[in-house]
């Protein structure tokens, strides 16, 4: 049976809609009316910084399949739905750049994601600041990233300064005698700015800093830097980088029998890995983080509330959420809500409507200042206490006080 030869009219709208996608030009909605949201994903699924990047990803599809499940998201009298294309940027810098070029130019997507961390969310965002596209930066919280006087990138972690400071006045009321600090940090935007931040909270709580220094991105041997602090008697030990880092630090602190009576490891002790990682080890480090499980925030978004997000994620992946997860889905979140006020994907106009946002979330407030960080708030300070993260602050959530290190 012969295909039916298309009539004039239908075989000009189909070249007129091919050159148009050739060109990626966006036509009247007469001609061609975009059915779908398309939302690209740089992330580190293998490398370095793999075990970040998949949390990134299930955190994604576990508001992908919600919203799309309601039928996508609400743009004017339409509801799209979303697809989310994911690249391995192999937490390589460079190519995560690539990828954010190649999503942009040829995949045709509406609007980007970040990578994981300060550092390569930067360079992403400068690729989207090029072209006009909204990015959403789920886990960086360096201010020296949102500094860069970018228009189109917005983060929902709040700034660094709000982790420490509270940590700096808290801690020495709690532990009699706590005056001398050791500060040891990741040559690294996110752990680098955590350190910097860490000394000057420090300082002006009153507290000496006898040691610190920086340690190079790959470093697999910390014995010397611990041993410099050792012979510095600390009575608090203030470690920053990345979950493997940190897990290899505790771990030679104990083969060098170092120990104070705190001991901080941001943001260790937030990834369950890093707890399974060190067992007994982990036992009474402290850390920060920009979200915890306890929370009760209700709100009406895809989840709903923090709860119905937490029982979803345990049911899914049989463990406890961090912040990377609720963050990333968070970013999303925001996300949608922006579209749906702005009515459009026109990415200008979504963009304007990011920068006027402010809701109550299943993770909490999102508002974004003028540089496009979300705004502070009073983090959570915990703690490990027989294999279990224990919120010490805020009051609201709070389960329990600093108890001192034990003794090696």
């Amino acid at each position: 049976m012969e295909t039916p030869t298309p009539k004039p009219s239908r075989l000009l709208a189909r070249l007129a809609q091919a050159a148009a996608l050739c060109l990626g030009l966006v036509i009247g909605p007469a001609a061609i009316a975009q059915d779908v949201v398309r939302i690209g994903a740089p992330l580190a699924l293998t490398g370095g910084l793999a075990d970040e990047g998949k949390k990134q990803e299930i955190a994604y599809d576990m508001w992908l399949k919600r919203v799309n499940a309601a039928g996508g998201i609400a743009v004017g009298n339409r509801k799209l739905r979303v697809e989310l294309i994911k690249y391995d940027y192999q937490s390589d810098e460079k190519r995560a750049q690539q990828i954010a070029e190649r999503l942009i130019t040829q995949d045709k997507v509406d609007f980007l994601t970040s990578p994981f961390g300060s550092g390569h969310t930067k360079v992403v965002a400068g690729v989207a600041e090029r072209y006009g596209v909204p990015v959403m930066a789920s886990v960086a919280s360096s201010e020296s990233v949102f500094n860069q006087g970018y228009q189109y990138m917005f983060g929902t972690l709040a700034p660094n300064g709000g982790i420490v400071q509270n940590m700096a006045a808290m801690f020495p009321r709690q532990i009699p005698g706590l005056k001398r600090i050791a500060i040891l940090g990741r040559e690294d935007v996110f752990p680098r700015a955590m350190a910097a931040e860490m000394k000057k909270a420090a300082e002006a709580a009153g507290l000496e800093v006898v040691y610190n220094d920086l340690y190079p991105v790959g470093t697999l041997d910390h014995a010397a830097a611990l041993s410099r602090i050792k012979a510095a008697a600390p009575q608090w030990i203030y470690i920053t980088g990345y979950t493997q880092d940190l897990i290899l630090a505790r771990k030679q602190m104990a083969d060098i029998k170092l120990t104070a009576p705190v001991v901080t490891m941001i943001t260790g002790p937030a990834y369950r890995e890093f707890v399974d990682g060190l067992g007994k080890l982990a036992e009474g480090v402290t850390s920060a983080s920009w979200w915890h499980h306890s929370l009760t925030y209700k709100s009406d978004d895809v989840f709903g509330s923090t709860e119905a997000f937490y029982k979803e994620f345990v049911a899914r992946e049989k463990k406890d959420p961090d912040y990377v997860h609720a963050s990333a889905a968070a970013a999303l979140v925001a996300l949608q809500k922006a579209i749906e006020r702005a009515g459009t994907l026109d990415r200008a106009k979504v963009r304007d409507a990011l920068a006027k946002l402010d809701i109550l979330t299943f993770y909490g407030p999102i508002r974004f200042g003028s540089n496009g960080m979300n705004g502070g708030r009073d983090l959570p300070i915990v703690q490990v206490r027989d294999g279990k993260v224990v919120p010490l602050f805020p009051e609201a959530i709070k389960a329990g006080t600093l108890v001192p290190m034990p003794a090696q």
